[in-house]
C-alpha cells in the first residue's frame, strides 16, 4: 500500500456522478500522492466496473475516504482551507498561494458546486480558459471534463509547493 504524505493537498469530489471520472481522478491522486475524499451521494456504486476500469489496477491503492455530507466533511478538516473550483470564478488557480493542507474541492459533473457550498469555502477559483465560453462562436468550450480539471489543479498546486520531485 502506498504511504501517503499527509502534508499534501487533498482532492475532494462533491457528489460525483460519473464513475469513469472518479476512477481517473483516483489514479491522478495516486500519481501525485494525494488523498481522494468523496462527499456523498454519488451517482454510482464503488463496485462499478467503469470506476474500476478507469482506475485500472491502481484503484485498490488510492487513499479514498467517504463522507456522508459536506458538513461532516468540513468538520473533519477544521484546520484546512477548502478551495472551491468552479468555472464561475474570475479568480484563477494561478493566483492562489497554496498550502500543503489545502483541500481542492470539485463539484458534480453536471451542475458543478452549488452556491450554498461555494459560500462555505475559504477560496473560490477557476482554471483559465483562453478559448472559453466567450469564444463559443469560434470553437470555444463551456467547461473542462472533471478529471481533466482536477489533473490541472493538482499539478498546479504540487508545482507551486515543490512536491513534484520523485
Amino acid at each position: 500500500m502506498n504511504s501517503f504524505n499527509r502534508t499534501r493537498p487533498r482532492v475532494a469530489l462533491f457528489e460525483p456522478r460519473i464513475p469513469q471520472n472518479t476512477g481517473t481522478i483516483g489514479r491522478t491522486c495516486l500519481a501525485f500522492n494525494m488523498s481522494l475524499d468523496i462527499i456523498k451521494p454519488t451517482g454510482f456504486s464503488f463496485e462499478d466496473k467503469y470506476l474500476k476500469r478507469a482506475g485500472l489496477d491502481y484503484w485498490p491503492h488510492v487513499d479514498v475516504h467517504l463522507y456522508e455530507s459536506f458538513e461532516q466533511y468540513k468538520n473533519s478538516f477544521k484546520n484546512s482551507r477548502i478551495i472551491a473550483l468552479t468555472k464561475k470564478s474570475n479568480n484563477l488557480i494561478s493566483n492562489i498561494i497554496y498550502k500543503d493542507t489545502d483541500i481542492l474541492l470539485f463539484g458534480r459533473e453536471d451542475t458543478g458546486l452549488p452556491e450554498s457550498i461555494i459560500n462555505k469555502c475559504e477560496i473560490v477559483a477557476g482554471i483559465p480558459m483562453p478559448g472559453g465560453e466567450n469564444q463559443l462562436k469560434t470553437g470555444g468550450v463551456r467547461s473542462l471534463n472533471l478529471s481533466v480539471a482536477s489533473g490541472i489543479v493538482c499539478y498546479s498546486a504540487c508545482l507551486q509547493l515543490n512536491l513534484l520531485s520523485k
